[in-house]
């Protein structure tokens, strides 16, 4: 994991906190419930393949 992703989380995370205030004050709940729904799937879109790198490297750890 490079400290490059840890970065793009946190813009992400700030970009997403700062578009559901603003659409909470301006009084479209629905608009930041799905913007904060887009961050956490694009996030999770970017860490899957380390998880799955995780699990591999498990299971091949497990099976000497």
């Amino acid at each position: 994991m490079t400290i490059n992703l840890i970065f793009r989380i946190a813009a992400v995370g700030i970009l997403v906190s700062v578009l559901g205030q603003v659409l909470k004050h301006s009084g479209r709940e629905e608009h930041a419930f799905l913007t904060s729904l887009a961050g956490l799937l694009l996030v999770l879109f970017w860490i899957v393949p380390y998880i799955y790198e995780l699990f591999e490297t498990i299971k091949n750890l497990f099976s000497l």
